[in-house]
């Protein structure tokens, strides 16, 4: 059962509310370089990201367009199987963009790396992985970000968008969710 306040449900806070401001400013300039004269193209893959995408897309201060999707990795249990199935595709035509993807954690790798595959077909300039967190020793495929925010323990993180049953997302700061909320 959940508590009826969320933070009694954290077992740790990993990022403050600061921190992730101060890594999301560092991400948005360093985007904002690097992109400079380009045709960016922010991809939010709904829902984890979107709180993540709002806040980069205001730190990045060349011009910039955005979309969203939505995928399902389907699978046995709580592992992806990396095979996606796009619920809500992209409203725009990616020929001669430079796609940047915004995720709210890169973990296993299984669905960005199939969801990459699919967009490379679109014909962008360049895809791009943008990832708030990342847990590296997760990684089961060949993929890493190009942009990376913070690198977070082998934990159930929740907060800044990331949920626990749809929950938590609204929280201001990243934490770990205590054991006992998600294994009853």
């Amino acid at each position: 059962m959940f508590n009826e306040n969320m933070r009694d449900d954290v077992k740790e806070i990993l990022l403050s509310e600061e921190q992730i401001r101060e890594i999301v400013e560092g991400l948005g300039k360093q985007i904002s370089e690097e992109y400079k004269g380009k045709n960016l193209v922010l991809v939010s893959v709904l829902k984890g990201s979107v709180v993540f995408m709002a806040d980069l897309m205001r730190a990045i201060d060349i011009p910039c367009s955005i979309d969203f999707m939505v995928v399902s990795s389907y699978g046995s249990g709580t592992e992806s199987s990396g095979i996606v199935k796009i619920i809500k595709d992209l409203d725009m035509d990616l020929r001669g963009v430079d796609l940047l993807i915004v995720e709210d954690i890169l973990d296993t790798g299984r669905t960005l790396a199939s969801l990459i595959k699919i967009l490379k077909m679109r014909n962008p300039n360049s895809v791009k992985i943008c990832t708030f967190l990342d847990k590296p020793e997760r990684r089961l495929a060949d993929i890493s970000a190009d942009y990376v925010g913070a690198c977070v323990p082998d934990e159930f993180v929740i907060g800044y968008g990331l949920d626990y049953d749809e929950r938590y997302r609204n929280l201001p700061y990243v934490g770990i969710l205590k054991p006992e909320v998600y294994s009853k």
